[in-house]
């Protein structure tokens, strides 16, 4: 992601991410459907995040979603099905689900009528049969209303944003950090990541295209409305699941012995200006493969929106979305994320760094070989910036301030010192290994400190040792967890 200035963001911290943060219920308001189901074991409302200890739902892991939307412009409603399919990590008499405004009309446990109860931003399932731990459960949500728009701590927006001057024919969906529940229920949390199949209708005759995560699986016109069916099969963190809607320009190249099939789609207004950066993308994409192995997933692309469409580009799932032209860097740093960020997802939203550091690292690595601008040149800019050190990368003081300049600058400014700390050869391999041994799965900053110090010769888990081990302590101590401005040298 890369989000404007911290300091042009207001620090406000809105109803929906306080329930999330507290843990603690909303409004209060209550939907109830179906049978009261068995007593007992209840899944947690939330996993404990440092930062939204309400956000995720404990007791079952989610293994894939089905979404299809129907979407209608002229009202703005959207109707929804997910269907929810899940593995019980413990005996289950009740579950949770994330989901943020929106009507539930129904819901449904391996076919049979399940009651609900909602509280604010969580709906608590109650299935007619209890669910035994280990088993694989199916659960069917239908929804109907108007997505809204959820205003983050920072001050920023996502969920289902609407551009209201179009009548409702241009939206995008993002979820960073919570999103996504403003358009389907689940697990919302990155710790559960899952296959996505997401299928979008639209009214036919307005030149509406729907676009999304992975390959297209088919487009189809059926009386008056046309379906375009997405297919991701790699693991996905919920917060990186897009859907964007709009008169969309496509193309799709079949994918090469170099680079996989790739789709984009830009909106009409921004075509021209566009030229350069899509031509840019096979290139972006070898480019990122040479220093971080192979790519992680079957398929690339890009969404090119409005300036306006949004306030940041974010590195949605295989098919990053940009809110107009942008230069060639902030390419490089959203596809950089589907190594470092969606394929190597992290544990926690504490553990945001590692996304957001590698991704800036990527950007001064590319200047460097393109451009001629030595990293340490990019690191010495990033040092005399004031605005890295308000707070140490690997502990944000709030969820106001996980998206703010140390998680990014300072995050990539860790980087160099372990590069200069342990050697070029040992650096790259490193990264490359990171992306390898985590991939398509979570990780925290204890993996990777761990991990840097065992593929540098130290000691695993009694701590480094010999030189490039003090040099690491110096590292962690000082410029990932230090509150002070390290001296240089």
């Amino acid at each position: 992601m890369l989000r404007p200035p911290a300091a042009t963001r207001p620090l406000v911290l809105p109803l929906v991410l306080l329930v999330l943060a507290s843990g603690c219920t909303g409004d209060g308001t209550r939907a109830a459907a179906g049978p009261a189901g068995p007593a007992g074991h209840v899944g947690a409302a939330g996993l404990g995040d440092p930062y939204f200890p309400g956000l995720g739902n404990g007791g079952y892991d989610v293994e894939h979603y089905g979404l299809t939307l129907d979407y209608t412009p002229a009202t703005g409603r959207l109707k929804g099905v997910a269907e929810i399919t899940a593995r019980a990590t413990q005996d289950l008499g009740a579950f949770n689900l994330d989901f943020a405004g929106m009507t539930v009309d129904s819901a449904t446990v391996d076919g049979a009528s399940a009651a609900v109860r909602r509280d604010g931003t969580e709906l608590t399932l109650r299935p007619r049969a209890r669910l035994g731990r280990g088993d694989t459960f199916r659960t069917v949500v239908r929804y109907s209303g108007v997505p809204r728009r959820i205003t983050d701590a920072d001050g920023s927006q996502e969920g289902w944003l609407v551009d209201a001057a179009e009548d409702g024919r241009r939206v995008v969906a993002l979820g960073e950090p919570t999103g996504s529940m403003a358009w389907f229920p689940g697990n919302h949390h990155p710790s559960d990541k899952a296959s996505y199949d997401i299928t979008v209708t639209v009214p036919a005759g307005l030149g509406l295209k729907a676009v999304s995560n992975g390959e297209l699986r088919s487009e189809r016109t059926r009386d008056g409305r046309t379906s375009f069916a997405w297919h991701e099969p790699a693991p996905m963190a919920s917060y990186l699941a897009t859907v964007a809607i709009g008169p969309y320009r496509t193309k799709a190249t079949a994918g090469t012995k170099n680079v996989v099939p790739l789709y984009t789609a830009v909106d009409p207004t921004v075509v021209n200006d566009s030229a350069a950066l899509l031509a840019a993308v096979p290139r972006v994409m070898k480019w990122s493969e040479r220093n971080f192995g192979p790519y992680p997933f079957s398929s690339g692309g890009l969404i090119i929106g409005r300036p306006g469409d949004a306030e940041y580009a974010l590195e949605t799932q295989t098919r990053p979305f940009l809110p107009g032209p942008t230069a060639t860097e902030t390419l490089v740093h959203e596809v950089a994320h589907q190594w470092f960020g969606n394929s190597v997802t992290p544990k926690t939203w504490r553990d945001m760094w590692l996304s957001e550091g590698f991704a800036t690292y990527a950007e001064w690595l590319w200047l460097a070989e393109t451009e001629g601008v030595p990293v340490g040149d990019s690191f010495a800019e990033a040092y005399a910036d004031q605005a890295n050190w308000a707070f140490p990368p690997a502990v944000p003081p709030s969820a106001a301030r996980i998206s703010d300049p140390p998680v990014y600058g300072r995050g990539a400014m860790v980087l160099q010192r372990v590069r200069e700390a342990v050697g070029d050869d040992t650096f790259f391999r490193i990264v490359r290994g990171w992306a390898r041994e985590h991939r398509h799965g979570n990780a925290g900053t204890g993996d990777f400190t761990a991990y840097v110090e065992r593929e540098a010769g130290g000691s695993g888990a009694s701590g480094p040792s010999g030189t490039a081990g003090r040099k690491l302590e110096s590292v962690w101590d000082a410029w990932l967890y230090g509150k002070a401005k390290p001296p240089l040298g």
